[in-house]
């Protein structure tokens, strides 16, 4: 995840100024500063990469330090602060809350709209690059080719709706500040700690049933996935780009489940009954900005078998892709 590809390399050498990762402990956060770092040795700008997270985890600034990013430990939920960040030209807005929703709807719609109002404004005239999620679409049949970013929006439940809210907010805040934006609508990021893929080999091994409900899904390798974020900083404008992330594929549930447990020698196990549609996104033009991903569906599901085989560590956060009623 820490290769950068030559269009990676000529984008940040157009990237004038310095960078701020904010929420850079999460899943994406480490493996994202680590390719930013990388980036900017390859481009020789001498561009600053700068951290910021409250670092719970521990380990989790020295490993970011270890990439070469300028930690900030920072709750930036605090005024103080968020006002204490350093002052830069590049901000990558990582933060937001999923898990945990249900029963805790205030804390998640200040975490998802409210907080990213306040950075935006805090960031007022720099280039932004924000994450959102594909869950702001409904549903759609698996034949549809996905939810494009000029359909209509159907948020489903809580989280989705506070996603979108997050959406609104920032394109506000552009409108008003004159802020360029790139707003990315990822779905289902994976690699072989961690997502959809990860979560079924898990099961496999455990012999436990894979629920197929949700009969469908996208997935995109996180190597390109931090790399897009990265590069959308220079198509940043107002209002805010809106992008779809994910990968060129969409499968069916039953057949990668299958392909992974023969991967591992194993069988899989099913529980419930394919539904017609699912939360599929179509990313083509994505695609079109920045090529397709290295790694595909296929190297994916082999590299996962391999790793869940074989005991590698995993972050044991499930993503719970079958749920459909939006309680997270």
């Amino acid at each position: 995840m820490a290769e950068v590809s030559p269009g990676l390399a000529a984008d940040m050498g157009k990237v004038d100024g310095d960078l701020l990762v904010i929420g850079a402990a999460g899943k994406l956060g480490p493996s994202l500063v680590n390719l930013a770092c990388r980036a900017v040795e390859r481009a020789g700008t001498g561009t600053r990469v700068y951290a910021a997270s409250r670092f719970s985890e521990e380990g989790s600034a020295e490993q970011v330090a270890a990439y070469g990013a300028e930690v900030v430990t920072a709750d930036v939920s605090d005024d103080q602060a968020l006002a204490n960040l350093p002052d830069v030209e590049n901000v990558i807005f990582l933060v937001g809350t999923k898990f945990g929703t249900q029963g805790n709807e205030h804390a998640t719609w200040a975490t998802n709209t409210y907080l990213p109002g306040r950075v935006a404004q805090r960031f007022a005239g720099s280039r932004i690059a924000a994450l959102s999620t594909g869950g702001v679409y409904p549903v759609v049949p698996a034949d549809s080719g996905g939810s494009r970013e000029t359909d209509d929006l159907g948020p489903v439940g809580e989280y989705a709706m506070s996603c979108l809210g997050r959406e609104r907010v920032l394109t506000h805040v552009a409108h008003r500040t004159n802020t360029p934006m790139s707003i990315i609508r990822l779905n289902y990021a994976v690699e072989m700690r961690y997502g959809v893929l990860v979560d079924m080999a898990l099961k496999i091994k455990e012999n436990e049933p894979i629920n197929i409900t949700t009969a469908h899904a996208n997935v995109v390798w996180q190597g390109y996935c931090n790399e897009v974020i990265i590069r959308s900083l220079l198509h940043a404008s107002v209002p805010p780009l809106v992008l779809n992330l994910t990968g060129p594929e969409t499968f069916r549930i039953r057949d990668v489940a299958e392909d992974l447990a023969a991967a591992m020698g194993r069988q899989a196990t099913f529980s419930g009954t394919e539904g017609p549609t699912s939360f599929l996104s179509n990313a083509s033009t994505c695609h079109e900005l920045f090529g397709l991903p290295r790694l595909g569906l296929d190297e994916l599901i082999t590299a996962t078998a391999e790793w869940i085989e074989n005991d590698h560590p995993v972050h044991g956060k499930p993503t719970h892709f079958e749920t459909r009623d939006g309680q997270y």
